[in-house]
Formats: structure tokens, C-alpha cells, sequence
């Protein structure tokens, strides 16, 4: 069974804060979860966005993108490339979910799981969780 885990959920797994050792738990117990090419980029984001808030130092972050990018090249993460698919699918599950606030980068992750067949979907964002349980997903938050 295919699992997918979003940026947000994935990030625990670098930065210790509340719920890291269950998203590490549930990992491990995936085999190999996927995530989006997406995410690449997002944590690289996050976690400078962190440093210049003060909330994580700079050799955490250093540390914790090494370790990510090392996992990533080393197969820990399987990641999804996406495709032009996957930003039309995102459009549309814009109009599917009309009445929640979904972001487009949310929209890219759900787009990504649906099109890889993924059952499962971890998620520390109270949105994407919503919005995956009503795609039918079975769904892991970690807030």
C-alpha cells in the first residue's frame, strides 16, 4: 500500500517538536512513504523560515537539510517527480473541495498522492488533513 507524507509531517522527522517520534514511528513502519518533488522545495523553505524566526539555529538547519537531502539521494524517501498531471489534478480538486481554503501547494500534494494510488496520507496541517479525509484517504495528522 502506498503511503504519502506532506511537508509538514515530514519536517518532524528533522526538527524535533511535538509528535516526531510518532511521524518516525509511522515511517518506518511505511517501508518507503512518498512524497512530492514539492517538497524539496518546501522544507528547504520551512527551515529557513525557522532559522529567521529564531525558532531553530543555523547549524540545525544545516544539519537537518543534509540529513534530508542524504535520505532523499539514499532512497529513504521515495519521491515523486510529478508532471503537468499533477497541477491539473490540483486545479481541479480545487473545485471538488469548494468550501475549504485549500492552498495550492496543498492542492499539489493531494493531486500527487491521488495520481501514485495512495491509501494513506500524513499530514501536521489541520487543512490538508480535512481535505484528504474527504478524498477518501485514510488519514495520519500529526498537529
Amino acid at each position: 500500500m502506498t503511503a504519502y507524507i506532506d511537508t509538514s509531517a515530514l519536517a518532524k522527522c528533522y526538527i524535533r517538536e511535538p509528535r516526531s517520534m510518532e511521524v518516525l514511528d509511522w515511517a518506518a513502519g511505511r517501508g518507503d512513504p512518498v512524497t512530492s518533488a514539492l517538497t524539496l522545495v518546501e522544507f528547504r523553505g520551512l527551515l529557513a523560515r525557522r532559522r529567521r524566526a529564531g525558532q531553530i539555529a543555523a547549524d540545525l538547519e544545516r544539519r537537518a537539510l543534509a540529513e534530508f537531502d542524504s535520505h532523499v539521494r539514499g532512497g529513504g524517501w521515495r519521491v515523486h517527480a510529478g508532471a503537468f498531471g499533477d497541477f491539473a489534478e490540483a486545479r481541479d480538486l480545487i473545485d471538488v473541495l469548494p468550501d475549504l481554503p485549500l492552498h495550492a501547494l496543498d492542492a499539489l500534494h493531494l493531486a500527487a498522492a491521488r495520481i501514485l494510488g495512495a491509501r494513506e496520507f500524513a499530514t501536521a496541517d489541520r487543512t490538508q488533513a480535512e481535505a484528504a479525509r474527504a478524498l477518501g484517504f485514510d488519514v495520519f495528522t500529526f498537529y
